[in-house]
C-alpha cells in the first residue's frame, strides 16, 4: 500500500509538471522528490517549479561537467554547452596552473577545470555580482579557490599580474535587443548583468580583451565562450589586444570558444 501511494504521488507530480510545460517531467519529479525534506517542502518546490522558476534554482544545484554546482534564486545557471570551454581549458593548462575564472557567476568553470587537473591548481574566481559569489565561494572551496568581488580585472589582487596561465571567461554575449527572445526561465529569473552583452552582445568581450595581457603569464591562454556568429568579432578584439587567436567549435554542444595566447 505504501508503495502504491508513493507511485500515485509521483504520478501526480509528473502530471502537474507536464501541465506546466515541463518536457522532462519524469526526471524533474524525481529530482524534486530527492530535494524535498518532507511533503510540505515538496509541495513548495513543486509550486515554485510550476510558476516557472528554473529547476536548478528550485533544487539548489546544477550538474556541470559531472559535478554538482550550488546555485539558487537570482543566480546564472551554468549551461551544458560551456562544458566545451572547460574541456579546452583543461587541455591548455600546464601542471600547477594558475587558473582565473573571470565573470565567474557561481564559479562553475573554475571549479570544473580544477577538478579535472591532476596535481592541483591555484584557483581564483571573480565577479561583480555579490549574490552569485555566495555560491561561487562554496563551489570553489574544495579546490582551495579564492573569490574576488569587483568589475572584471579591478577585482583582482596585484599579486596575480603576469601569473595567470589559464583565464576562462563566460561573459554575457546576448545583444540587448535579443534578451526578450531568451527562454522565460533565463530572462525572468537570472540577473540581467549575466545575460546582457550590450548593443551587439560584445561589450564585455571587448573589455575583457583590452585588459587581459598584463594578467597573463608568458604563454598564458584566455578562453572565452562566444557564438559562431560573433566569434570573428570576439577574435578581432583579442587580436587587437596583442594576443594570438584561434576559434574552436563543438558541433555536439553547439559551442564556440575563442582561445587567445599571450606569446612569450
Amino acid at each position: 500500500m505504501t508503495e502504491d501511494r508513493g507511485l500515485s504521488h509521483l504520478t501526480s507530480l509528473v502530471e502537474s509538471l507536464r501541465a506546466a510545460g515541463c518536457v522532462f517531467a519524469e526526471e524533474e519529479a524525481e529530482l524534486l522528490t530527492g530535494a524535498a525534506s518532507d511533503a510540505a517542502h515538496l509541495a513548495d518546490l513543486l509550486a515554485r517549479r510550476v510558476r516557472g522558476e528554473p529547476l536548478e534554482h528550485v533544487v539548489g544545484w546544477a550538474e556541470f561537467c559531472g559535478l554538482r554546482m550550488e546555485v539558487g534564486a537570482g543566480a546564472f545557471v551554468p549551461r551544458r554547452r560551456t562544458e566545451f570551454l572547460v574541456q579546452e581549458a583543461v587541455g591548455a593548462a600546464p601542471p600547477g596552473a594558475v587558473v582565473l575564472d573571470l565573470c565567474c557567476g557561481v564559479g562553475a568553470l573554475g571549479a570544473a577545470v580544477a577538478a579535472q587537473l591532476a596535481g592541483g591548481v591555484e584557483l581564483h574566481a571573480a565577479d561583480i555580482d555579490p549574490a552569485a559569489l555566495v555560491y561561487a565561494r562554496r563551489n570553489v572551496a574544495p579546490y582551495g579557490g579564492r573569490v574576488w568581488e569587483g568589475d572584471l580585472y579591478a577585482a583582482l589582487p596585484a599579486s596575480l599580474r603576469g601569473r595567470v596561465d589559464v583565464l576562462v571567461v563566460n561573459a554575457p554575449y546576448v545583444p540587448t535587443e535579443e534578451i526578450g527572445l531568451m527562454p522565460a526561465e533565463a530572462r525572468e529569473h537570472e540577473p540581467l548583468v549575466s545575460l546582457d552583452g550590450g548593443r551587439d552582445g560584445l561589450d564585455i568581450h571587448r573589455r575583457v580583451a583590452a585588459g587581459a595581457l598584463p594578467w597573463l603569464a608568458p604563454g598564458g591562454r584566455l578562453l572565452i565562450e562566444t557564438s559562431a556568429r560573433q566569434s570573428p568579432s570576439t577574435a578581432s578584439a583579442l587580436a587587437s589586444a596583442g594576443l594570438a587567436v584561434r576559434a574552436v567549435t563543438s558541433e555536439e554542444l553547439y559551442a564556440t570558444v575563442v582561445i587567445a595566447t599571450a606569446t612569450a
